[in-house]
Formats: C-alpha cells, structure tokens, sequence
C-alpha cells in the first residue's frame, strides 16, 4: 500500500519538545483534580463536552492569559479529548473520511483514507500516554488489558472494532489499531457507481442471492468484504427471515425480518464464552430462511456446511483469502478445527455439495476495492474441488491518473446452478446483456 504524508483537518501536534504539549499535560492535571468524574458520567455526552469545555478554557486562560486564540482553541480541545475522547486520535476518529487508525508507538500513528495509508503529524507523549488511553478505551467494555491478558479484540460502543496488544506481546509499544464501523451503507448501486463491480456482474449475483446458491465472498484484509455482504444482502427478499451471526457485529441490513447474534469472548465479569459456532447451532433452532455469518474464522465452517448442505439453502459467509482457490482451502482448514477425524475426501465433497459460488474481491494498488473473480464451485475432479471462472477481472493497469484500468468481463461459461435461476422465478437476462443490465 502506497504511503503519504498529509495533514487532515484538526491535527494538533503532540510534540513532546513542544511547549504547548507541556501546557495540555499541566491544563490536563488541573482540569482532572478539579472535575467529578461521577457527575460527568450521569450526563448525556454533548452535556459533559459542554461542562468540561467550559472548564478547560477558563483554566487554559488562566495557565496562559497570553495564548493567541487559534492556540488556545487548539490547547482546549486537546484536553478535553484527553478527558472525554480518546485523546490525540480523537480528531481521527471524529473525520468522517478516515476509516483505519494504527498507533505503532508514540512517534508513528498512520490512518488510512479512502483506502490509502497516511502518515499522521499526530504523537502520543510517551508509551505511559498510549497506555493510558488504551485503558481509557477497553474501561467501558468491561475487558481486562495487562500482562495476563496483553491483547484485546473488542467493539466500541459506535461499532468501530479495536485491536490493543500492550508489552511484554508488544516488544516496544503499546499498540492500537481501531477499523472505524461505518455509517453509510452501501448498496449494490453505489458499488457499481465507484466501480466495485460492473452492472452485469451486479445482475448475475442478484439472480444468485435470489435462486438461494450458497455464496463465499473471499478478499483480505480492508478489502472490502463487509460492504459487498451488506450490498449483497440487499437481493434478499424482504419476506425472508434472516439470521446473522458476527463477532464483532459490523453488517446493516436493511431487511425488516432479521436476528442480530454475536459471539461473546470470556471477560473479567464472566467466564462464560460464547463461540460463532455456538450460534451458528443455535441459529438452526431458530427457523431461519437465511443464515449470513460475518466472517468464518475457525470450527463453525463445519457447522455452517453442515447447514448449507440439510437445507438452509441462500447461505452467505466472507473467508480471508487472496484467491477462490486459498477460500477453499482455508474452509478445509477450519473445518478440521472442529476436532472431527473425517478424511480429507469427505470434506472436499461436502464443501463441493455445500458452496454454489466464490467471489473475490481485492484491494487494488490505488486503494479501490474490485470484484475480480467471481467463480463456481463445480463439483469434484478425483480428489480436487473443481473452480471454473464465471466473470474475471482482465490484465490490471495503471492510467495516467494513477487509478487502475481494467473491467470484469464474462468469461463465457454458464454456471450449472443456472437451472435454479427458472426456479425460483429469476431472469437470466445477464447472459445475454453483457454491456448493461438493469437492477430491479
């Protein structure tokens, strides 16, 4: 991923040679003797910003009567970030156009903007600072974070996900990694308009949603694989019930008729965990049309085969891989997890019965996310899942702008789920539109 300097909006600069740092730590020591926490914490959030700016600016003028006002104004709400946000990054959380943040160590916080990586003028005092707000972070969540316990995988409560990893795990520094949960929901009209997809590729997949085939979206990470499930889910008849299943939870549905479940890690209030392959045996009790789990990442692949293949058709799952090919295998992978002694052979015939269509998906070089292959799952050759391309992204390039050229193109072969399409009442006008196809 390419890395750039630039400045966004409401950065203060931390410098810890900087005066004005050494007047946010002194402004900071003052505001905190002086506030009742508990009193602050019984008012609604823009209540509390409002008392604690207050009081903050009257301390700034009175440590600093001299300050000119941009400085000032940027000294204020540095430490009230310090006391109610998340201190420096808080004006990185507060930008809309920033969707990933990466604090390495004091002195190196990146975030990521429209799916490029950034360098920001933004520092932590020290480690003791990062720590800090660290703490200040998993508090609310009820999560332990010390040497017993020196990583935490949790959610916010605006539904952003947070990745802490504190020494002796993190060798130098404590680290923060926050993937910021967004607001817009995207359907599959806005991925064909920033070119995610091509309307064909989007009418050929709502005819697969529809005829209820068995859907893997595949992609790495930041790639765009939550988006493109959300698009997806979009294709599923509202009269449909629709179980989710998610740890962290992350997709928006639109659908009237859905249950939210998420897994539960063991926290210091309760011992009792609750695993994505528990609710993936729960959600069978639970009558479900559809079963859409947010990402398989270990034993419930074999439960969720299981599904797929006694009769809960239209299933969707995303999988971290590069190719179709690695999905598979990873699947393959998982399901061993489950502690099962099944021989190779019987798995690769379940997962060959079970899954309809891989889709991939991929971050390209100029930070765009693209569907480049979208491909069936056809059956067993001797010992090996047979995969033959459906559509296929040609021979990327860069144009003189520095976005990628190319376009996913049909590659001619007609899935043999496509007798389902007549089935279930979907028109096969995909095939014989290649230029365009209307979304209805």
């Amino acid at each position: 991923m390419t890395l750039q300097q630039e400045h966004p909006v409401r950065i203060l600069d931390a410098n810890p040679r900087d005066g004005r740092d050494r007047l946010i730590s002194t402004v900071h020591g003052r505001a905190v003797d002086e506030i009742d926490m508990r009193a602050l914490d019984k008012m609604q959030p823009a209540e509390a910003r409002k008392s604690v700016e207050r009081l903050v600016n009257d301390l700034v003028i009175e440590v600093a009567p001299s300050m000119a006002g941009i400085t000032k104004a940027e000294v204020t709400q540095a430490v009230v970030d310090e006391i109610i946000g998340f201190g420096p990054i808080q004006p990185l959380l507060d930008d809309p156009e920033v969707s990933e943040i990466m604090v390495n160590s004091p002195d190196e916080v990146y975030y990521e903007r429209s799916g490029v990586l950034y360098a920001s003028p933004v520092r932590f005092r020290d480690r003791d600072h990062i720590r800090r707000i660290a703490d200040r972070i998993v508090g609310p969540l009820g999560r332990r974070l010390d040497e017993s316990s020196p990583f935490v995988d949790a959610r916010l409560p605006d539904g952003s996900r947070v990745n802490i990893v504190i020494p002796p795990i993190a060798v130098h520094s404590p680290s923060i990694t926050i993937r910021k949960f967004q607001t817009d929901r995207f359907d599959v009209n806005d991925l064909i308009r920033i070119g995610s997809m091509s309307e064909q590729v989007a009418g050929f997949l709502r005819a697969a949603v529809t005829s209820k085939v068995n859907i893997v979206v595949s992609g790495g990470t930041g790639s765009g694989k939550t988006t493109l499930l959300n698009g997806l889910s979009g294709f599923i008849p509202p009269n449909e019930r629709i179980v989710t299943i998610e740890d962290p939870i992350e997709l928006q549905l639109r659908q009237p008729h859905k249950v939210s479940l998420e897994a539960r890690p063991r926290t210091g209030e309760s011992d009792t965990e609750v695993t994505q392959r528990d609710l993936v045996r729960n959600a069978l009790r639970m009558r479900p049309d559809r079963i859409i789990i947010g990402e398989v990442r270990g034993s419930e692949a074999f439960d969720m085969l299981q599904a797929m293949n006694t009769g809960h058709e239209g299933s969707i799952t995303t999988v971290h891989a590069n190719t179709p090919r690695d999905a598979l295998s990873r699947i393959e992978n998982m399901v061993m997890m489950a502690g099962f002694e099944l021989p190779t052979q019987a798995i690769r015939e379940q997962m060959a019965s079970a899954l309809h269509l891989i889709i991939q998906i991929s971050r390209m070089v100029d930070g765009t996310r693209k569907i480049v292959s979208v491909a069936e799952v056809a059956g067993m050759e001797g010992d090996i899942i047979s995969l033959q391309d459906i559509f296929r992204f040609n021979e990327q390039q860069l144009g003189a702008d520095g976005h990628v050229v190319g376009e996913i193109r049909p590659t001619g072969i007609r899935p043999r789920f496509a007798d389902r399409f007549q089935r279930f009442g979907v028109s096969e006008a995909w095939t014989s539109l290649p230029d365009r196809m209307a979304l209805r």
